[in-house]
């Protein structure tokens, strides 16, 4: 004789192992097993939503508070010099070129020394014009010896000519790149001493070409060029 338990277990048994007939008894076991079913599987669709949930709650806010933090950074930024932050100003190139007083007298002494270089020149090609005219003269009278050594003294000076303008020209690129060396000297040295109050972590020249934007904020250049001026003003 079967116990209650072992009614039970071959009822459950029976509800989910085999295809009962067809009547209204049968009906109700496989209601009652598919109640069953879906109550679990919506209680696990329920707990698997609650995570998404919290998910995304925890996305947002986390989102929200890293702009926050980047709003603040960029309005410290902007307005706090005296912050911690990556900060970087510029100055306009062609502005110091054009208005610093030590690059206009830089400029005033390149033309000297470039006048300089070429009435050198012109004195060398002078004399060799003289000696090309002289031997032109002569050219009917002189015997073969005698033109070839006037074809190779001609020729000997024009290499000499090419030798003294190449001389001239590497001097001429020397002194150019030393002045412009003392200029950047006195702009990094100037800068060093202006930004120990604005804690810029870098300052660039500004090139058309090589900076495709610029925000004027935290253009400098009026700053630098009255600077630099009243600073080679006094020691002139």
């Amino acid at each position: 004789m079967l116990n209650l338990d072992n009614i039970l277990k071959i009822t459950l048994v029976k509800c989910f192992t085999i295809q009962l007939p067809f009547s209204a008894f049968a009906s109700y076991h496989m209601l009652f097993c598919k109640k069953i079913r879906m109550k679990n599987g919506l209680l696990i669709f329920n707990v698997i939503l609650l995570i998404l949930v919290g998910v995304l709650f925890y996305l947002h806010f986390s989102s929200n508070g890293n702009k926050e933090k980047r709003v603040v950074s960029q309005s410290t930024l902007k307005t706090d010099p005296a912050g911690n932050d990556f900060r970087i100003a510029y100055f306009e190139l062609d502005s110091i070129t054009n208005s610093f007083s030590m690059v206009k007298d830089i400029k005033n002494d390149l033309n000297r020394e470039e006048e300089k270089m070429n009435g050198e020149m012109n004195q060398w090609q002078k004399r060799y014009n003289d000696k090309l005219q002289q031997y032109q003269s002569q050219a009917q009278q002189m015997n073969q010896v005698q033109s070839e050594n006037a074809n190779r003294d001609m020729l000997q000076m024009q290499e000499t000519i090419r030798n003294k303008k190449q001389e001239l020209d590497q001097k001429y690129q020397n002194l150019y790149m030393q002045k412009m060396q003392d200029v950047k000297i006195k702009i990094e040295n100037f800068l060093k001493e202006y930004n120990k109050s604005k804690g810029y972590s870098y300052i660039f020249a500004y090139e058309p070409g090589f900076i495709y934007y610029r925000d004027t904020m935290f253009n400098i250049t009026a700053d630098l060029v009255k600077g630099l001026n009243e600073q080679y003003s006094k020691k002139k």
